[in-house]
C-alpha cells in the first residue's frame, strides 16, 4: 500500500473542532454566534467532502486513496492510518452532509433546555467520531473514534431529551458499552492470534484469514455482539425505540442516518475479511435474526401509538434487511446492503426531520392526536408522504434498491452457505416489505388524511391544551414548511429521488471494492 503524506482526509475528520474550540471562548448568551459558528464549521467540513469526491478516483475505488501512515502508540503498535475506498466514501460524504443540514435546522429549532453552545459543540464532536470511525485504517485507532460517538450521543439525549430522557439515555449508553467491551476483547485476541504485529487492517486482513477456524468463530463471536448492539439487530434492538423516542430531533436524525451505520460498517470492513471462516459460520444465525428483525420490527411498528417510535422500529426492520444482505457473502448483497445504508439514512433522517416539526407545532406525537394535516399543512404532509413512501420501498426511490436486490441476493448466498435456508429467508424477508406498506400507510393515514383535531384548532387560531402535566400550555402557531426547513430537508429529499432513479450512481463506486471484499473473504474460506 502506497502512503503518501496526505492531509486531507485528517482535515475533514479534525475540521469541526476548530469550530468546537472557537465556541469555547465565546459566552453561551450569545446564541447567534454559536448557531453561526456551528454551521460554517459543518459547512466548510462539508465542503471538504465536496473536494475528496471530486478528487476521488473512482477507476480504482478499490484501493486505499488519501492514505496516511504516522506513527501514533507505538508501544501498543498502533499507528495513525486512515484512508479511503469505495466502501467508505459515500458514508464518510454522508456523515458531514447530515451533519451540516441538521446544524441549518438548529437555527430556528433549539431543544427546549436550552444552552445551544453546548448541544452544537456536542454535535460538532460527535461529527469527528463519526467521520473518523469511516476512515480509520487501524483497529485501535477505529475503536477510538467509534466509542468517541458514546458521550456527546448520550448527553443529547440525556440532557436534550423527552421527559424520559435519563432512562433513555443511560440505557443507550449501558447496551453499548456492554457491546464495546465485548468487540474491544475481539480486537486484542485478533491481535494476539495474529503474532501482535501490528493493528492495522491491512495486515490483520492477511494474517487473520491463517488463524484457526474454531478460534476465528470465537473471536467473530466478540465482534458479532459489539456490532450488532450498534446496529441494532434483534435481539439487541431495546435500547434503539427508547432513545430515539427521547431524543431531540437532531439527536433522532443523527443516530438513524449515521450512527446506526457504524455497527453495520464494521461487519464490512473489519469481521468479514479478517475473520472469514468465522463470518461463513456465523452468517445463517445474522441471516436468521436480520429476518426476525425484519418480521419484529414490522409488528413492533403496528403497536405504536408515537410517531417517533413508530419510525424508530422501522429503523429496525430495515437494518434487518441490510442485514440480511451482508449475512449472504455476495457481491450483490453487500453492494445491496452498503447501498441500503446510504438510502435509510436519508429517508429515516427525513422522517425523523418531520416528526420534529410536528412535536414543535403541536406539541405530542401521539398519532390518534394527528390528524388532517394535509388540510392544516399540506407541503408537510406531501413531505411526510414521500418519505413514507421512499420508506417502504417504493420503485424510483432509494430505499427500492437497498431493500429488493438484500431480498433478491438471498436466493443464491455465496461460498456453500445453505440455499435452502437463504431462500426461506428470502421469502419471509419479502413479507416484510408488505408489513412496512401496511405500518407506513396507516401511519400516513391517521396523521395527514382526515380533519384536522380540533384540539389544535380554533376560528383559525391554536387552541389551548393541557399538558401532560396538567398545565395549560399554548401551542405555537401550527405553520407549513418554514424557510429554514426547506433549506435543510430539500438535499435530503433531492438524494432520495436521485439515488432512487439512478441507483448506479452509487453502486459504480461501491462495486470495486465490494468485489475485492469478497474475493478476499472467499480466498481465506477452505
Amino acid at each position: 500500500m502506497d502512503y503518501s503524506n496526505n492531509a486531507l482526509l485528517t482535515i475533514g475528520t479534525f475540521l469541526p473542532l476548530v469550530g468546537v474550540l472557537i465556541m469555547m471562548f465565546i459566552p453561551g448568551s450569545e446564541e447567534r454566534t454559536h448557531k453561526q459558528i456551528a454551521i460554517v464549521t459543518s459547512g466548510l467540513t462539508l465542503a471538504v467532502g465536496i473536494y475528496t469526491l471530486i478528487q476521488f478516483d473512482y477507476g480504482n475505488s478499490a484501493t486505499l486513496q488519501f492514505a496516511v501512515n504516522e506513527e501514533w502508540i507505538s508501544v501498543i503498535k498502533s499507528n495513525y492510518i486512515v484512508g479511503l475506498d469505495g466502501i467508505s466514501l459515500p458514508l464518510y460524504v454522508l456523515s458531514m452532509a447530515v451533519t451540516f443540514l441538521v446544524a441549518i435546522y438548529t437555527w430556528n429549532n433549539v431543544p427546549d433546555a436550552g444552552n445551544p453552545k453546548a448541544f452544537l459543540m456536542l454535535m460538532l464532536v460527535l461529527q469527528v467520531g463519526m467521520a473518523g470511525s469511516f476512515v480509520a485504517q487501524d483497529l485501535i485507532l477505529f475503536f477510538v473514534f467509534f466509542e468517541l460517538v458514546l458521550l456527546p450521543m448520550y448527553f443529547m439525549i440525556g440532557v436534550w431529551g423527552g421527559e424520559d430522557r435519563q432512562y433513555a439515555s443511560l440505557k443507550f449508553f449501558l447496551y453499548t458499552m456492554f457491546g464495546s467491551a465485548l468487540m474491544l476483547v475481539a480486537f486484542l485476541a485478533l491481535f494476539f492470534q495474529t503474532g501482535a504485529e501490528s493493528f492495522s487492517f491491512e495486515h490483520l486482513m492477511s494474517a487473520g484469514a491463517l488463524i484457526d477456524h474454531d478460534v476465528q468463530v470465537w473471536i467473530f463471536a466478540g465482534m458479532f455482539v459489539g456490532f450488532a448492539v450498534k446496529v441494532p439487530m434483534f435481539p439487541f434492538h431495546t435500547w434503539l425505540p427508547d432513545a430515539h423516542t427521547q431524543a431531540p430531533t437532531q439527536g433522532s436524525v443523527i443516530l438513524a442516518a449515521i450512527l446506526l451505520k457504524l455497527g453495520t460498517y464494521g461487519f464490512v470492513r473489519i469481521a468479514l475479511p479478517m475473520l472469514p471462516m468465522g463470518a461463513h459460520e456465523w452468517a445463517p444465525v445474522i441471516g436468521i435474526l436480520a429476518v426476525i428483525g425484519i418480521i419484529y420490527g414490522a409488528l413492533g411498528c403496528l403497536a405504536q401509538t408515537d410517531m417517533k417510535r413508530l419510525i424508530a422500529f422501522s429503523s429496525v426492520a430495515h437494518m434487518g434487511f441490510v442485514m440480511l444482505g451482508i449475512s449472504t457473502l455476495t457481491t450483490f448483497g453487500i453492494n445491496a446492503a452498503l447501498f441500503g445504508m446510504v438510502a435509510h439514512g436519508l429517508i429515516t433522517g427525513m422522517l425523523f426531520f418531520v416528526a420534529g416539526s410536528v412535536k414543535h407545532r403541536y406539541h405530542t406525537l401521539e398519532i390518534k392526536r394527528l390528524s388532517g394535516m394535509l388540510i392544516q399543512m399540506p407541503k408537510m404532509g406531501w413531505i411526510l408522504g414521500f418519505a413514507a413512501m421512499a420508506s417502504l420501498g417504493l420503485p424510483g426511490l432509494a430505499g427500492f434498491w437497498g431493500e429488493f436486490p438484500a431480498i433478491l441476493s438471498a436466493y443464491n448466498p455465496g461460498f456453500g452457505l445453505n440455499p435452502t435456508l437463504f431462500r426461506t429467508l428470502m421469502v419471509v424477508a419479502a413479507l416484510g416489505t408488505v408489513l412496512a406498506a401496511g405500518y407506513l400507510l396507516w401511519l400516513y393515514q391517521r396523521t395527514a388524511f382526515g380533519e384536522p383535531n380540533p384540539e389544535f384548532v380554533s376560528h383559525g387560531e391554536p387552541a389551548h391544551s393541557l399538558s401532560a402535566a396538567g398545565n395549560e400550555d399554548h401551542h405555537d402557531e401550527i405553520h407549513d414548511v418554514s424557510v429554514v426547513e426547506w433549506i435543510a430537508w430539500t438535499p435530503f429529499l433531492l438524494a432520495i429521488v436521485v439515488f432512487g432513479v439512478y441507483p448506479q450512481l452509487m453502486f459504480k463506486v461501491l462495486d470495486p471494492a465490494v468485489v475485492q471484499l469478497v474475493e478476499r473473504v472467499g480466498n481465506g474460506i477452505p
